[in-house]
């Protein structure tokens, strides 16, 4: 008997240590001084850099916001009140100002909503307004800025549908627009807590192969596709600017909405049944039609059936018609493609792809425009003769970019570029573009010359430029690169008629702000002055240190020293290392350092930049390449050239004199949270490490993971040796988890944490879990971040600072 109650009172003592069950804490106060301050504006310009408009908003949602009513369905979440993503990102002030004008001021605007909470911000086609919804506790309202004169006017009620996005769209003459209404027909949705059951869900397989990712938030029953239909459901409306409303197609589940380019035409796609339970909506069946102007249906373009059962693989599509848009150079062409090797990356086929360009009114024939060796991508438009098409194939890391004629496809096309897209030195750019007669992008040309802006990464550093290219020759022309080796400037905006750059120059202590440069004489205007608000860690040493691995590897990372550090005695500190793995296909692109010790430091919630006020050295995006050269994946030596990472960069900053290597912490999130938890059970590298939403088993996610598109029965090994559960017995460093209780990232489901902390509690390791209320897979509430930056202090003041264990390393 004594036993008994012996044994009792021990398993309510070991439930009672177990959960610590606080309020939010805050962090000391060096570290709160860096999160409680006002964001710079958000900054957008029209094509003719006459007005620039500034967003501003909160740096952080409320633990009240993320608490209101919230349906997970179809991959949304919806708040079913009123009638938008559950998690959007809300503006919350709108200013304007008139950048020709000399010396004019910012304008803050007139006629904003009571407690506004703006979104969906979208420009006429003429640019002078600019359309956006507004959320209030009742629902969804359109509003519209008049850029000219700052104010704003409300044009509807809340009752707008917002659910499935892509809410407005301007028609041609800028006077009114497409908006999505919430259906007159919506029924009562169903309580899926309360509701009582009429039966089993049962799921059922053809013995058809559906290889599918592990996504979150699906439909569950019945009652949830019953609630998707209703709160998908809405009628279109034309509203004009006079507020006149009219209906212009009845209920349906609208996806998405787009103009032709010359304002005629309207392709509209829909949602279709039947739902499934394996795929997000954007999978379920559609249908895309084409529409006049005034709402006459002219064609339906495709019916796509529900897409459960894709081929293995990252490059795998599905058949049919797929990818249409519109043709950007034509008024009112549709272009679309469809798949070679019938959507299966394992046919072996001279082209993947060919493209196809369709011209009202759609009934026509199609004309073929090109083939792709690749998986096509996207096109750049220009004339009737000349257009840049871009593939790319994730196995190979390849890319192509194609010049062709549109007009006459005999004419083979010329491959203009041909690399890896992971090889940033020997990146060409990006072509320059602007907006033609129909407000539609296309390439600027000059001739047969067109416009590239690239972002310039080197042996040297990075230095971004502007290159002339003759399409026909291929040669180049370099019309202007930053020289700037204490600063950083970025190339926004290329004007060629006005041989102008919109660009944004920044440094380690200034923040980024917004000029025009005038390439005839190199002189700079300013049109933004926003000052650092950080202004405790604007001094501190930062530089982009490089050093190897063991296979001789180079490697790279940007290394913080605390504030008041004094180099000159070189006192040995505290280090934090914080990484993300990315896969390599070739040693030499894994081997180049795309980081810029110009950028401004930026502490966000998810940065370790924090502790630089508490003493902590900082190596921050510590390179941690994976590599698989041929045939060998990269994930087939995983754990070794993790470790062989880590051991690299704690070397490189030890040799520097300015680290403890006894007190070095590791952390991560998301794939960098299953790095952290591998090297603590592969390595002794480490005092501690902190993980954030992360994976840690991964045979539950057995159809692939990141980079990994074997599953599980092909790569049972892989799949074991990467997954820390299986290692949860070879903790011995004391490791913080923490995820958010609402994580809807694909494979990193709370569970993954729960589960991996039972175990390692399981087996005596040293570990805490943190679950944040309401957050999902990145933290937006200022209550989570706060606590978050609390937990972490904690944990590295107790078992990194302070940690007295000499460990032979």
């Amino acid at each position: 008997m004594k036993q008994l109650i012996y044994l009792l009172l021990l398993f309510v003592f070991t439930k009672t240590y177990a959960q610590q069950n606080i309020d939010y804490q805050k962090p000391p106060q060096e570290i709160l001084d860096l999160v409680d301050v006002q964001l710079a504006p958000s900054v957008l310009l029209d094509d003719n850099k006459e007005f620039m408009v500034l967003f501003s908003r909160d740096a952080f949602k409320t633990i009240v916001e993320l608490s209101e009513k919230e349906l997970r369905l179809g991959g949304l979440r919806i708040n079913p009140k009123t009638n938008i993503g559950s998690r959007t990102n809300y503006y919350n002030n709108l200013k304007v100002k008139n950048i020709k004008k000399k010396n004019a001021t910012i304008k803050q605007v007139i006629g904003l909503p009571k407690n506004p909470r703006l979104s969906n911000f979208i420009w006429s086609p003429d640019q002078k307004k600019m359309a956006l919804t507004n959320t209030t506790q009742q629902g969804v309202e359109v509003w519209v800025l008049d850029v000219q004169t700052s104010t704003m006017t409300k044009l509807t009620d809340a009752n707008i549908n917002a659910n499935l996005r892509d809410v407005i769209n301007w028609f041609e003459d800028s006077q009114s627009f497409l908006v999505k209404f919430v259906s007159p027909e919506r029924q009562d949705l169903i309580d899926t807590d309360t509701a009582i059951p009429t039966g089993p869900t049962i799921s059922v397989s053809d013995g058809k192969k559906a290889q599918n990712r592990t996504y979150q938030d699906l439909l569950k029953s019945k009652n949830d596709e019953h609630n998707f239909k209703q709160l998908a459901l809405s009628e279109i409306h034309k509203i004009s600017l006079d507020g006149k409303k009219e209906k212009w197609l009845e209920n349906a589940m609208y996806r998405s909405i787009s103009f032709s380019p010359d304002g005629n035409y309207v392709m509209v796609t829909t949602v279709e049944t039947p739902f499934s339970y394996l795929v997000p909506y954007y999978r379920f069946p559609s249908k895309t039609t084409i529409y006049t102007k005034d709402a006459k249906i002219v064609e339906t373009i495709v019916e796509v059936p529900l897409i459960e059962d894709l081929p293995k693989g990252f490059m795998a599509v599905r058949k049919g018609k797929r990818d249409i848009s519109w043709r950007n150079d034509k008024a009112a062409s549709i272009i679309y493609t469809e798949a070679l090797d019938e959507g299966e990356p394992a046919n072996e086929v001279a082209y993947r792809d060919e493209v196809f360009e369709l011209e009202a009114p759609f009934n026509g024939t199609p004309k073929s425009l090109l083939k792709t060796i690749n998986r096509f991508y996207n096109m750049d438009w220009a004339t009737d003769n000349i257009a840049v098409a871009n593939d790319y194939w994730w196995n190979t890391r390849n890319t192509k970019s194609y010049v062709f004629n549109p007009s006459n496809n005999s004419q083979k096309p010329k491959i203009i570029f041909d690399r890896s897209y992971q090889d940033s030195y020997n990146d060409p750019g990006q072509f320059v573009t602007k907006r033609n007669e129909f407000g539609s992008d296309v390439l600027v040309l000059d001739k047969n010359n067109a416009f590239l802006i690239g972002d310039g990464f080197s042996e040297k550093g990075q230095f971004p430029f502007v290159d002339k290219m003759n399409l026909t020759t291929q040669k180049k022309q370099r019309l202007y690169q930053s020289k700037y080796t204490t600063k950083l400037e970025n190339l926004n905006k290329y004007d060629a008629d006005k041989n102008q750059l919109l660009v944004r120059i920044e440094s380690k202590s200034e923040y980024p702000n917004y000029y025009f440069r005038n390439l005839k004489n190199s002189k700079l205007q300013q049109i933004t002055f926003f000052e650092n608000p950080f202004k405790s860690i604007q001094n501190v040493h930062k530089e982009v240190i490089t050093y190897k691995r063991e296979d001789g590897l180079e490697l790279s990372g940007t290394l913080y020293l605390p504030v008041g550090y004094d180099k000159t005695k070189k006192e040995k500190m505290p280090m934090i290392l914080w990484a993300y793995p990315k896969e390599f296909k070739d040693k030499a692109s894994a081997a180049q350092n795309t980081q810029n010790p110009n950028e401004f430091t930026y502490p966000y919630w998810g940065s370790p930049i924090y502790w630089l006020t508490k003493g902590y050295v900082i190596l921050d995006d510590a390179a941690f390449p994976i590599v698989g050269e041929g045939e060998n994946e990269p994930n087939d030596t995983f754990r070794n050239q993790l470790v062989s990472n880590a051991k690299a960069a704690i070397n490189a900053v030890d040799n520097l004199g300015y680290i403890d290597r006894n007190k070095v912490a590791v952390g991560g999130h998301s794939y960098g949270a299953f790095m952290v938890a591998n090297l603590l059970a592969h390595s002794d590298l480490f005092a501690a490490g902190i993980a954030r939403s992360g994976a840690y088993n991964r045979t539950l996610t057995p159809f692939g993971f990141q980079s990994e598109e074997r599953n599980y029965w092909e790569a049972p090994d892989v799949y074991y040796q990467m997954s820390p559960f299986m290692h949860a017995d070879k903790m011995k460093t004391p490791l913080l988890l923490i995820h958010g209780e609402a994580d809807n990232n694909s494979g990193t489901y709370p569970l993954q944490s729960k589960r991996y902390f039972n175990a390692l509690k399981g087996l005596g390791a040293t570990v805490k879990l943190v679950m944040l209320p309401k957050e999902s897979h990145g933290y937006r509430a200022k209550e989570s971040i706060l606590h978050l930056l609390w937990e972490q202090d904690q944990w590295m003041e107790k078992y990194v600072k302070n940690n007295s264990k000499e460990n032979n390393k």
